[in-house]
């Protein structure tokens, strides 16, 4: 046996309990942080009036964070202690399914528990929190309508996905982990070439951006960076939220660029193209396949840990379960892959913001000119009640993207 049941019980709690107290000290300092004044560079954009909304929804989006962790931590330990695992395998296993069928089974139910429990959460972030500071625009009907379609989503896609991995872990000897790594791969790659076309659009409408000096603007500058471009699309973001972004997807002739149509309301055709030249410095630079390379290798590495543990006797004892079985497994080494996942997590949280650097600066030269970009973050960040000021520890947890303030010191440099 490779570790008792004791032993992995006490690295599944340590983790549990150890990023829920990470995760609210890095919350308490970034709170702190905020009494700090308005930066200088946003003096032309928050009044003072609108920085101090912006605080107010950080402490709201913090607050209400701590408390949805906080149930989500007791509502898991006392499932497990309470042998709500083997509860659910009990029931699943009396219908005599078979095993695919029955992981199915077992792993929807997990899942389905889970969104009652966010579910009242959702709502309230959503139609309190979000409405209170002006940024929704979700009708009840709406946000039932897109938990429907996620649902049948995640239910056809997910499945297919599962019952691919929980056949090979079954059936495909000691290279199964390499034919599930296989499988994951390919479906990972035909999803990024379904979702611009067939998916996205069963969420929001995706209008071709008229002929008109913005879009020549664009195209212009596509032209003159040789980037292949033909697609450019505004997204009717405005039906759930006032939020702004934009955003690259797809690749290949898929690929396609996509404005909000609350970000063209707020900015001009420089800053909109300054933008989209971010964007499309991650293309250029090569950070969506770099991105995509590294996840599909962590794919095989978890695959192969994967192979290691899934039959481990200490993992389903350590969960009070009676009979070991692949679907159980992939839940459980998930809970025991935890602290693993947080560390990779970091480093590729570290690899993100430095792409996110280079792309900002492989605008600023192909336009040759950084005011766009700057104004264009300055206007962003005081439309989305942006914290202006997170602790640097959150930034390392939670941040994708550097703070917009070192951002714009960066682009001032160059």
């Amino acid at each position: 046996m490779l570790f008792s049941e004791q032993f992995i019980t006490a690295i599944i709690l340590t983790t549990l309990i150890g990023s829920y107290l990470i995760d609210n000290i890095a919350d308490f300092l970034n709170l702190g942080n905020l009494n700090q004044p308005l930066p200088k560079e946003f003096n032309n954009h928050y009044k003072p009036g609108k920085y101090i909304e912006s605080q107010n929804y950080l402490k709201a989006n913090t607050k209400f964070g701590f408390i949805t962790s906080s149930v989500d931590l007791i509502i898991i330990i006392l499932f497990w202690f309470s042998g709500g695992f083997q509860a659910i395998d009990s029931f699943v296993r009396s219908f005599n399914f078979g095993s695919i069928l029955s992981g199915l089974f077992f792993t929807g139910i997990l899942l389905f528990l889970k969104l009652l429990i966010s579910l009242p959460f959702s709502i309230y972030s959503t139609f309190v929190i979000e409405e209170k500071f002006g940024f929704n625009k979700t009708t009840p009907r709406l946000f039932f309508a897109d938990l429907i379609k996620s649902i049948v989503l995640s239910a056809i896609l997910g499945g297919i996905l599962l019952s691919l991995i929980l056949g090979f872990l079954e059936f495909g000897g000691q290279f199964a982990w390499i034919y599930c790594w296989a499988a994951s791969a390919v479906f990972l790659l035909i999803v990024q070439y379904i979702v611009p076309t067939w998916i996205m659009p069963l969420f929001n409408k995706f209008t071709p951006l008229e002929d008109a000096p913005l879009k020549e603007a664009i195209l212009n500058y596509a032209k003159s960076i040789d980037f292949a471009l033909s697609n450019i699309f505004v997204m009717d973001g405005s039906k759930r939220s006032n939020k702004s972004n934009a955003f690259f997807t797809g690749f290949g002739k898929n690929k396609r660029i996509v404005l909000f149509d609350t970000l063209i309301k707020e900015q001009s055709i420089e800053e909109l193209v300054s933008v989209l030249a971010h964007e499309m410095g991650h293309f250029k630079k090569k950070h969506i396949i770099k991105r995509m390379i590294l996840g599909i290798f962590q794919m095989g590495f978890i695959f192969y840990l994967i192979s290691i543990f899934i039959s481990h006797e200490g993992l389903f004892h350590a969960f009070f379960m009676n009979e070991v079985s692949i679907y159980a497994g992939l839940i459980f080494f998930g809970m025991l892959y935890s602290p693993i996942d947080l560390f990779i997590s970091i480093l590729f949280q570290i690899s993100s913001r430095k792409d996110e650097y280079e792309a900002d600066r492989f605008a600023a030269e192909t336009i040759k000119d950084n005011r766009p970009l700057i104004n264009a973050l300055k206007k962003l960040s005081a439309h989305n009640l942006s914290n202006l000021t997170p602790h640097p520890f959150y930034v390392f947890l939670n941040y994708s993207h550097p703070p917009v303030l070192e951002r714009i010191n960066t682009l001032k440099s160059l």
